[in-house]
């Protein structure tokens, strides 16, 4: 299970990439991006167990300060490449089937660009070049769902992005707005998902809980790495 989350995480930060205009590489070991990814997003995902370092370094550019690394499954060292740990974090999976209770609230796709920007806008806390990130390609993704939930008056709960892949769902990016639940956010946006595939992530701190809360379980640790 860890290598469908793994794999499906590198597809959404492919669809990430190639919405900012620049898609990066599948290879047989790890995904790479040959120019600096958009904010927050690595330049290159270890696929599986045996990956190298080789195999992520020799695929990015290092030229440019702020190189990152997702080790998949937190088997490689990058100190000696000039590289520091910059955060652990551990994979969730929650077996197919719907969710245990909906949320409250009404959940839906966003379907314009005008909608995303809103969304984007509360995601980022209302940081306008974070929400910049979310650009209107997304939407046209076939893979890629942008969930919002909407309470009394239109306020917006909160919301996630899901992503299909051919064995699971992927969940990243889930946010609640202030004074919204995080576990109805949970299993809000969930309720959305394919019944009929796992869905998988990643959590780690005080996000952790909630998605334990909505069904998850931890199935294995990532590590992220940035160029020192």
């Amino acid at each position: 299970m860890i290598e469908d989350a793994v794999r499906n995480n590198a597809e959404w930060c492919q669809a990430m990439c190639a919405a900012h205009g620049h898609p990066g590489t599948f290879g047989p070991r790890a995904w790479t991006s040959d120019r600096r990814t958009p904010p927050y997003y690595p330049d290159a995902v270890t696929l599986t167990e045996d990956a190298t370092a080789e195999d992520v370094l020799t695929g990015i550019d290092r030229a440019t300060p702020g190189a990152s690394v997702k080790d998949g499954h937190a088997r490689l060292d990058l100190a000696p490449h000039g590289f520091r740990l910059l955060f652990e974090a551990t994979w969730i999976h929650r077996p197919a089937g719907p969710p245990a209770a909906p949320g409250p609230g009404r959940w839906r796709p966003v379907r314009t660009p005008a909608e995303l920007a809103s969304w984007a806008l509360a995601w980022s806390g209302g940081d306008p070049a974070d929400a910049a990130l979310f650009r209107p390609g997304l939407l046209a993704g076939p893979t890629t769902t942008v969930i919002a939930g909407y309470g009394p008056g239109g306020r917006l709960l909160g919301g996630a992005v899901l992503s299909a892949s051919a064995t699971v769902t992927g969940v990243s990016n889930l946010f609640a707005a202030e004074g919204a639940d995080p576990a109805e956010v949970w299993t809000g946006c969930l309720g959305l998902a394919d019944p009929t595939k796992p869905v998988v992530g990643y959590e780690s701190g005080d996000d952790l809980p909630p998605a334990l809360m909505a069904g998850f379980r931890t199935t294995g640790p990532l590590r992220v790495w940035l160029d020192a």
